[in-house]
């Protein structure tokens, strides 16, 4: 029986191959035969979970589609129907309000770990600037998406940041009317919104997605050393320092996606609203632009962003600071000029630094939240400083920083 199963599988395999030539190469390519580095650590889950909360995003978003009715008059209505009246349907919606959430987490922490191991240097600067791009397109997804439950914050949320690009000069005016589609928000605004978030941008990510995996198998990933592991192979040209993805690493990720969906159905089972960060409770109200909430903020996740544009009075160098605040990023790979790449081989200054800029990040993420009293306006003030500060000065302190000599091998206890 067992070998009839084998010989049948064997065929089947065979007729798949014969007729897709290319798949079972990429196959090889990306996964078997793809060589990461021994040595990733904790850090090295996120971009694998980055990859599920999207599916989860894609999946989730089909289904509340088939029962969401893109309207102003209807929109609120339809979400609370979702919510009471489909079966299951408060689950698949709070999945994908928290998995909207969770992706902001696992990019801001892969983030981070390109931060600290220098995964943006040579020769990864497309594999990082693919990166920055994705975090562009998942700004203005969360954003639109944000807008369709048609709830008091969704509403006036959307009226402050798209009054923002009146602060534009010369056709300020005339570009924020045609992003509304009208001369307020309203029906018209809802729709085109929604045919962003759910086709158009989907589209774009799903298409960064590929091609930063891409770029990324093509050099090679980085690891906590640092070190380049394709410079040391043996006879049949593998690197010694190297393991193939699957099934090492895809074993490992299973590991990492329980631990997440076990934190992630915490949250969704006992606190999906997770005190007001994750859904805001003005927006458990219909949307009334005749009733301004008392204080109008961001989804967390926009708050550090937030805080900048706010700590500045003039409102159109507010907004150049806050989009200066991610553009930035996108030369993170050339304002680097270390000759080391991993924080470990790095010496107390960058170390200290990025400690400092990850507390001043979090920090503004918190004053983004308040009411923005006059001390708040001033440390936020000083905590953008340092933000761009930070960027800025790295060509000088990354050069003049000690470091350690690199090992040309991965180190065996790791």
């Amino acid at each position: 029986m067992s070998n009839f199963i084998e010989k049948t599988a064997c065929t089947v395999i065979d007729w798949f191959n014969a007729r897709t030539p290319g798949l079972l190469p990429a196959y090889r390519k990306h996964m078997s035969e793809y060589y990461a580095p021994k040595n990733f650590n904790f850090w090295y889950f996120f971009g694998s979970l980055a990859m599920l909360v999207l599916v989860n995003q894609i999946v989730t978003g089909i289904w509340l589609t088939m029962n969401y009715k893109p309207s102003a008059a209807e929109a609120f209505a339809s979400v609370e129907y979702i919510m009471r009246d489909v079966e299951w349907g408060w689950l698949i919606r709070y999945m994908h309000s928290t998995g909207a959430s969770m992706f902001f987490i696992v990019v801001y922490l892969h983030m981070f770990r390109g931060l600290i191991y220098g995964s943006y240097q040579k020769p990864r600067e497309l594999v990082w600037l693919l990166g920055m791009f994705i975090f562009l397109a998942l700004m203005a997804e969360a954003f639109f998406g944000y807008v369709l439950p048609w709830g008091q914050m969704s509403y006036w949320g959307a009226q402050v940041i798209i009054n923002l690009f009146g602060a534009v000069p010369v056709i300020g005016p005339e570009l924020t009317e045609w992003i509304r589609g009208d001369y307020l928000i309203s029906d018209a605004t809802l729709n085109r919104f929604f045919a962003l978030h759910v086709i158009a941008l989907p589209l774009v990510i799903l298409l960064l997605v590929v091609l930063h995996l891409g770029a990324l198998h093509e050099v090679g990933s980085n690891n906590p050393e640092g070190i380049d592991i394709k410079k040391v192979k043996n006879d049949k040209g593998i690197p010694l320092d190297g393991i193939p993805f699957h099934p090492y690493y895809t074993v490992k990720d299973i590991f990492g996606v329980g631990f997440f969906l076990i934190l992630c159905a915490f949250i969704l089972f006992f606190e999906p609203t997770v005190g007001g960060l994750f859904l805001e409770h003005d927006n458990f109200n219909e949307a009334n632009p005749l009733v301004t909430p008392e204080h109008i903020k961001p989804v967390w996740y926009f708050t550090p962003f937030y805080a900048m544009l706010r700590a500045i009075p003039d409102k159109l160098l507010g907004v150049a600071t806050m989009g200066g605040a991610v553009i930035i990023l996108f030369f993170l790979p050339w304002l680097d000029r270390s000759p080391v790449r991993s924080i470990r081989y790095r010496g107390l200054l960058t170390k200290v630094l990025i400690a400092v800029f990850v507390v001043s990040f979090v920090v503004l993420g918190w004053l983004g939240m308040q009411s923005g009293s006059t001390l708040q306006s001033w440390v936020a003030r000083a905590l953008t400083f340092y933000y761009f500060a930070f960027f800025i000065t790295m060509p000088i302190w990354t050069r003049i920083d000690a470091t350690k000599p690199v090992p040309q091998r991965v180190p065996e206890h790791d």
